[in-house]
C-alpha cells in the first residue's frame, strides 16, 4: 500500500457507514435552493461526491458523524427543484440492506414532482425490484424523504452519505 495514502481513507478500504439525511430549501435561485437543502439535511460545508447505489458490505448505519469542512463524501443523492409556484417537488433515499451481511445493500434514490409519501413508496419498491433482480433476500428497508412546495425556487434532497467509523 502506498505510504501516503491514510489507511482510513484508502482506496481499498470501502467506507463503513451510511447516514440517510433529507431536507428541503426555498430561495431566490436553484443553486442556493440546492444549498439551502443542504444546511436543512444537515450535510452542508462538504463536497458531495456523487456515486452509484451500493453499500458496502457489513456498514452500520449511523446519523450523520461530525464530518470535517471540505471533506469529499461519497453520496448516492436525489434532488428536484422547481420554479413554479405552488409545486410540490420531493426527494427520497431508500437502503435495502441483505440477510446475508457478506453481501451490500442497495441504495436507491428518486425525485419527482409530487408529495413525499410516493416517491418514497415508490424509492422502497424500487429497492426491492434490486433485490429481486439479484435473487438475494432482504433483511430490512430503511428509507427517508423530504419535500417542497415551492414559493420561489424550491428543492427537496435527500441522500445516503458513506463514511467511515
Amino acid at each position: 500500500m502506498n505510504d501516503n495514502i491514510s489507511p482510513i481513507h484508502s482506496p481499498y478500504n470501502a467506507p463503513n457507514t451510511i447516514s440517510l439525511v433529507a431536507g428541503n430549501g426555498d430561495t431566490n435561485n436553484p443553486l442556493n435552493a440546492f444549498d439551502m437543502a443542504l444546511l436543512d439535511a444537515g450535510i452542508c460545508n462538504v463536497n458531495l461526491i456523487k456515486i452509484s447505489s451500493i453499500m458496502p458490505p457489513k456498514a452500520e448505519v449511523v446519523p450523520l458523524p461530525n464530518i470535517p469542512m471540505g471533506s469529499l463524501v461519497p453520496t448516492a443523492y436525489g434532488c428536484k427543484t422547481s420554479d413554479i409556484k405552488g409545486e410540490t417537488v420531493s426527494a427520497a433515499v431508500s437502503v435495502a440492506i441483505p440477510k446475508d451481511k457478506e453481501l451490500c445493500g442497495l441504495i436507491m434514490e428518486y425525485s419527482a414532482i409530487g408529495g413525499k409519501k410516493e416517491t418514497e413508496d415508490t424509492v422502497r419498491e424500487m429497492a426491492k425490484t434490486g433485490f429481486e433482480m439479484r435473487g438475494w433476500e432482504i433483511d430490512k428497508i430503511i428509507s427517508l424523504a423530504s419535500e417542497c412546495t415551492v414559493e420561489n425556487i424550491g428543492c427537496a434532497f435527500a441522500a445516503v452519505a458513506l463514511w467511515y467509523k
